[in-house]
């Protein structure tokens, strides 16, 4: 059962590198990916467009599991995505379940 949602913000150029590890590493689990902008992105990542603009488009992925699996998957993308600026977050869950 899930516990934890994580979401991942990357930068385009990361996406597909970051969906095929996902598809590896979290098997059968649902996640969903979507284009967003990212504020506070640091300025020299930006493009001058991006800079006038002040955000910066990103790909925001989410990932429901469980504590272990999370543990898991976090060391795996450390390694894999150093130095990409790939970024996340991860919070409890209240409820999760389908319909």
């Amino acid at each position: 059962m899930a516990e934890f949602c994580l979401t991942l913000i990357c930068p385009p150029s990361v996406e597909e590198k970051l969906l095929d590890a996902l598809l590896l590493h979290v098997g059968d689990e649902l996640f969903t990916s979507s284009p967003t902008f990212s504020h506070g992105t640091p300025h020299g990542r930006l493009s001058p467009t991006e800079q006038v603009m002040g955000r910066s488009r990103s790909v925001q992925v989410q990932v429901l599991l469980s504590a272990e699996e999370l543990q898991v998957l976090r060391g795996r993308l450390r390694e894999e995505f150093a130095g990409t600026g790939l970024r996340f977050w991860a919070h409890a869950l209240v409820m999760e379940g389908e319909f």
